[in-house]
């Protein structure tokens, strides 16, 4: 039996980060989705959201091609490209009322930056056993690695070069290392990334004299690694490009062995479930997979910072700058803490 939902048993108001301009956001009061009767919904307080550092800092700085304003909108993004609008999609909490089986049970939602929300039940996704709500703020990014994986289409043996390791690249290198056989590359100007590949059982370099790869997955959002990659590739061999550039335009060194080698470069997008499993995935079932590959504590090591949620507009003028070697930043909001308010932070 679904609970019914009253705004008077809440007594505080719901509050939510917006990017207002270029490089400015800040907090504001949020309304609640007012329940149908049509199907099922929830209400959950928010324990922890994750900051998917490459598309929200294109988001924060106001870099999204118009052409692309529609095909990236978040599940339940509110507001409108370029501004002002409420982005993201790493959202853990707690079910607080709804249907029963769900009441109290820690779920991943695909939702933006808010303290409190509703959606339909079927939007939530219960964590498995073994994944705690601080991690499983890596579920969009999971996800987003199984998507590239099936797009690669990675075989028994293969050779393997992943260049770029932010989180969702580490990810891809972590997959692919446990397909029997592989031979994983992690490649990264980063020589910090050492510690945390290495505890992954992934094999680190910054720079690669390795050529002839199988595969190569390009993850860095720089097209000096997409060059690279083209460089590393063997004959025929297939890579695939992960980054996405906004409005950024990129240009390739298409002339010399491109063509005599017959590489094979694609594109893979998570906004699309990848075409040899469409047929028998949906979204729902791909995310609750990317949940249960997170069981590994090992992958705590993606969490590289986190701050309270009041903070969230001065972590995102820091996170979205050039150069900034952070991982997944993870925000803390006071349901996590016991805490309030934002007095409490």
């Amino acid at each position: 039996m679904t609970q019914r939902f009253d705004q008077r048993d809440s007594a505080e108001v719901p509050r939510a980060f917006w990017v207002t301009a270029p490089a400015t956001g800040e907090i504001r009061p949020a309304e609640l989705a007012e329940p149908g009767d049509d199907q099922p919904w929830v209400e959950v307080e928010t324990l922890y959201t994750g900051v998917s550092r490459g598309t929200e800092s294109l988001v924060y700085l106001g870099k999204i091609p118009a052409s692309e304003y529609q095909r990236m909108r978040a599940p339940f993004q509110m507001g409108e490209f370029p501004f002002p609008v409420c982005y993201g999609y790493a959202n853990v909490g707690r079910v607080i009322r709804g249907p029963e089986h769900l009441c109290g049970r820690e779920v991943f939602t695909l939702f933006p930056h808010q303290t409190r929300f509703r959606v339909p039940a079927g939007a939530v996704h219960p964590l498995p056993a073994g994944v705690t709500a601080g991690r499983a703020v890596l579920a969009a990014n999971m996800e987003t690695a199984v998507n590239g994986l099936w797009d690669a289409s990675p075989r028994v043996g293969d050779r393997i070069a992943v260049i770029g390791c932010g989180v969702v690249g580490t990810l891809v290198a972590y997959l692919a290392s446990r397909i029997p056989g592989t031979q994983v590359t992690a490649i990264d100007t980063d020589a910090g990334r050492l510690p945390l590949l290495d505890s992954l059982g992934v094999r680190f370099v910054t720079r690669c004299h390795d050529k002839d790869f199988d595969l190569v997955i390009h993850v860095s959002g720089h097209p000096d690694g997409l060059r690279t990659a083209m460089d590393l590739a063997g004959r025929e061999a297939r890579i695939v490009e992960m980054s996405w550039y906004g409005d950024q335009e990129v240009t390739l060194p298409l002339g010399g062995a491109f063509h005599a080698r017959r590489l094979k470069l694609c594109s893979s997008q998570v906004g699309t479930v990848s075409p040899a499993q469409a047929p028998r995935w949906d979204y729902g079932r791909r995310l609750q997979l990317a949940l249960s590959l997170l069981a590994d504590p090992a992958l705590d090591g993606l969490i590289s910072g986190e701050s309270p949620f009041d903070d969230l507009p001065r972590a995102m003028a820091r996170l979205s700058q050039a150069g900034s070697g952070e991982l997944c930043h993870r925000i803390i909001y006071p349901a996590a803490t016991g805490a309030t308010g934002p007095e409490s932070n």
